[in-house]
């Protein structure tokens, strides 16, 4: 039987998410309920997958059956593509199976031509309205499906309404719109060398392509990747009757949520604009009304939209993001799906739902999008210094946050900028969807245009970027990279502030402070924490690390690297002065001057864990990262070590390595100067002891973390030391503590040996930053040289330092632990690198049956929840 890659609204539903998209799934489920939806088909992302297969190409079977469906749809709706009596028009809107607000492409009006307006002129008895339409279109399929430049046509309506002496777009008459139509043709003739088509059929098929090909725009690729969205996916395209809102005052179109996706609150939000089409609304060209302003302008209709939204929330028991038009009084849905939201309100509104019986704690707890987290962890505005400033305008609170920074005015600036290590925010009339790497490089996006729907609002609040969207009373001169607001002007650099909350705007930088972390937080938290296996501990080397750790929520430190704790004032210097000496007993009385400094901190971090389990990696880089570089430097250590300038540049030049990554380094240290791993095991174990004589219920018992293993010979000869030094020490001071000894599993070869390794190592962590390194052979500080280059190429669709490699790394580790637990079947196995914290390697690691995951401080309440929706998935699969 043949593939079937077409489906009629009615031949679906929101099951079929992955075949049909979320919109297509959508607005056959909107179907199936009787809601008044302008009907048409949906063609399946498969098609869209095998149309790249093909070379890009739409194949016979495809377009055979895209046909048959045009032929149902004309007679669903009575009306006939290019006819002279009831001529369709529809919309060509993407929808892949995630939703991915303004990535890609839509083209409406389709099926106009110079018969087809004149008839709609006539027939409506509304010319300006089928003018209207006409040189949208134009505009449309030029820019989408041909790219010529939506600037172009701007120019000339621009032009046109000087001319005639009116501000908006809705003041030109039928005949100034008839004109810009011509206009518009002869500018595309003059961009494409030939004429606009004017075949429907034609029009249609170059518009799907368009969408298809939109999947693989940058924009596109740039928010995949942001978003763990599969390039493979594909999006399936939806071909609609038109409803229009264009049609004069009793036509209108909008967008509206059942709750408000800034706060959570539970009332209808939205905006509308009478007289116009939905690109209208989000461009934010014209300034929209409140939704409650439909109450006044059309009291029926509002009352059967209230009533719709009601019948969608209860039906998707989740906050709706809707997009209706109104065509002479007649209301049509055009989409629903579960709607964007700011973290403040995923958590308020999941609390919520779980309060009015509408769904239940693990429900609620695979609602939260676990990196949105992120930004309820980061700072607001201190409020004392803002009651000491003066806002100097006000716009729309579009994307919750506090933003400070310089001004830039273009979405290259801001990356450049930022890439250089500035602050910055980015202050743009609007943004479009190409302004996305800008928009996450930037602190916050201010823009002049837009309402709370616009696309910067929206893809802020996705991206958990602080937004104040329509500021009108800014006077915007981008040319000159200046604006006036409040009485000044402001040019790039200068510094501004901006709170997304209140949509106030501040001139200077204004101190924030940390986030507070209360309420609904404390129950999503709490309800995670009872569906997790997986336990969550934090990679900290400060005791104010590893107490801001427990405060999210850290159940232990899964890495503490010490090196960083031998960089702070006199350390350095007995570091360097070990790493300068020529005999070993020279090497012992520096390291000594080091010693009661590490005890001291590593009493601190035992201290600030509770009883927690503490695992204590020993020294890992190279020494050439120890010594100094500046002249008065060296001219100091070898004054300390009686040695001449030329002698400790000659001992420097020799610690130079040709590959620091796989040289002298980790256990090899150990190996070299055994009284390093002395030195550190005795400062552990005391710390231990003195703070066990303190807290005798807290049952410490410290975690040696040995590094860089690859073979068991030479873990059991660092391991041998450790134990013989910490057995000593527990017998001189008459304790009873316990420890263990493991290692950090980062070289191929340590899982490739790992039932070997178990039988001297009494946990495993994985250090997936060098595993991913020597897996894949490339550094992580090189790789941004040529990851671009891949990603463009579809050879990987995201970073392998960033999101765990799966497929090979994620081989490796399985083999470890297989091996491992084979050989030592109490073995405990955790993962330490920055994968710790991020979803879909927390959601890897479960499957995987680790026992725990460890990651930066603030990612803490990231990895909770993503261990427990990983169980929570599990457990329904």
């Amino acid at each position: 039987m043949a593939n079937k890659w077409v489906y009629l609204f009615t031949e679906g539903n929101a099951t079929m998410r992955n075949l049909l998209g979320g919109k297509g799934a959508n607005l056959a489920e909107m179907t199936n309920l009787g809601l008044p939806v302008p009907q048409g088909f949906t063609i399946t992302t498969e098609a869209c997958t095998q149309y790249y297969e093909d070379g890009q190409k739409i194949n016979d079977e495809i377009m055979g059956q895209i046909m048959d469906h045009i032929n149902k749809m004309e007679e669903i709706t009575g009306k006939k593509f290019g006819d002279k009596e009831n001529p369709l028009l529809v919309s060509v809107r993407s929808g892949a199976r995630a939703s991915m607000p303004g990535m890609m492409d839509t083209i409406l009006n389709l099926g106009l031509n110079e018969e087809v307006v004149e008839v709609l002129a006539e027939k409506s008895g509304n010319p300006r309205w089928a003018y209207d339409c006409y040189r949208r279109f134009i505009q449309m399929f030029s820019d989408v499906v041909m790219e010529v430049g939506k600037k172009y046509f701007e120019a000339l309506i621009d032009e046109m309404k000087k001319d005639k002496g009116v501000k908006q777009d809705v003041e030109l008459t039928a005949e100034d719109l008839k004109e810009l139509a011509n206009q518009f043709k002869a500018e595309y003739k003059a961009k494409i060398g030939e004429e606009f088509p004017s075949d429907p059929k034609v029009q249609l098929v170059e518009a799907i392509k368009a969408v298809f090909r939109s999947w693989d725009n940058p924009r596109a690729n740039v928010y995949r990747r942001d978003n763990d969205i599969p390039y493979s996916w594909g999006t399936a395209v939806n071909v609609q009757m038109m409803a229009f809102g264009n049609m004069g005052d009793t036509s209108g179109t909008g967008v509206a949520f059942t709750r408000d996706p800034a706060t959570g609150e539970k009332k209808l939000m939205g905006e509308f604009l009478m007289n116009a089409q939905g690109e209208d609304v989000v461009a934010g060209v014209r300034t929209p009304q409140h939704i409650d302003q439909l109450k006044q302008v059309m009291p029926e209709v509002y009352d059967e939209f209230v009533d719709i939204c009601h019948k969608l929330e209860d039906h998707y028991r989740d906050m709706q993001d809707m997009e209706f038009t109104i065509e002479n009084r007649k209301l049509y849905m055009l989409q629903t799906r579960n709607g964007k939201r700011t973290a403040f309100a995923a958590l308020k509104i999941a609390c919520d739902l779980v309060d009015e019986g509408m769904i239940d704690e693990a429900k609620a707890v695979s609602m939260i999008e676990p990196r949105n987290l992120d930004t309820l962890l980061h700072p607001t505005f201190d409020p004392e210094a803002l009651k000491k400033a003066t806002p100097i305008g006000k716009g729309l609170a579009a994307s919750p946050g506090a933003a400070s920074g310089q001004i830039v005015f273009t979405a290259e600036e801001a990356k450049e900028w930022a890439d250089a290590g500035k602050k910055v925010v980015l202050v743009r009339l609007e943004t479009s969807p190409e302004d996305i790497e800008g928009m996450k490089a930037s602190q916050g996006i201010l823009t002049v245009r837009g309402g709370m729907t616009s696309h910067a609002a929206v893809v802020a609040r996705g991206m958990g970027t602080c937004c104040v969207s329509g500021v009108s009373e800014i006077v915007m001169d981008e040319e000159n990279k200046q604006f006036e607001l409040g009485g000044k002007t402001f040019h790039e650099g200068d510094v501004i502030s901006f709170d997304g909350t209140t949509g106030n705007i501040y001139d200077g930088a204004i101190a924030t402070r940390e986030a507070q972390i209360a309420g609904e937080f404390g129950r999503i938290m709490s309800w995670a924490d009872k569906y997790r296996r997986l336990k969550v501990r934090t990679n900290a080397d400060t005791p104010a690390d590893a107490k801001k750790a427990r405060e999210l929520g850290a159940e232990g430190i899964g890495l503490c690297r010490t090196e960083h704790m031998f960089f702070e004032g006199e350390r350095i210097d007995a570091f360097r002065e070990m790493i300068c000496s020529d005999t070993v007993e020279d090497r012992e009385k520096a390291l000594e001057k080091i010693l009661p400094v590490q005890q001291g901190d590593f009493e601190k971090l035992y201290e600030a864990l509770e009883g927690n389990p503490v695992t204590i990696r020993f020294l890992d880089p190279p020494l050439h990262e120890f010594v100094p570089t500046e002249e008065a430097e060296i001219e100091k250590l070898a004054h300390t070590q009686g040695k001449s300038v030329a002698q400790i540049k000659a001992i420097i030049a020799s610690l130079h390595e040709f590959n620091p990554m796989m040289g002298h380094r980790g256990l090899r240290l150990a190996v070299t100067y055994p009284e390093i791993a002395v030195m550190q095991t005795k400062a552990v174990i005391r710390a231990a002891i003195n703070v066990a004589k303190v807290h005798p219920d807290w049952n410490l018992k410290p975690e040696i973390m040995i590094p860089l293993s690859s073979d068991a010979k030479e873990l059991k000869f660092v391991k041998d030391i450790v134990v013989k030094t910490a057995d000593e020490e527990i017998a001189r001071a008459g304790s009873d503590i316990k420890y263990e000894v493991g290692t950090m599993i980062e070289i191929p070869r340590a899982c490739l040996t790992a039932d070997e390794i178990a039988k001297e190592a009494e946990f495993f962590c994985f250090g997936t930053n060098d595993l991913t390194q020597m897996t894949f052979g490339f550094s992580r500080d090189d790789a941004g040289k040529f990851l671009n280059a891949y990603y463009d190429k579809k050879i990987f669709e995201n970073d392998p330092f960033a999101k765990l490699d799966q497929v090979g790394v994620g081989k490796l580790m399985k083999m470890a632990i297989e091996l491992g637990k084979k050989a030592r079947p109490e073995l405990h196995v955790g993962i330490c690198g920055e994968h710790g914290g991020d979803p879909s390697s927390v959601e890897f690691c479960h499957k995987i049956g680790l026992d725990y995951v460890s990651c930066s401080p603030f990612r803490v309440p990231i990895a909770r929840l993503a261990a427990a929706q990983a169980a929570i998935a599990e457990k329904r699969n």
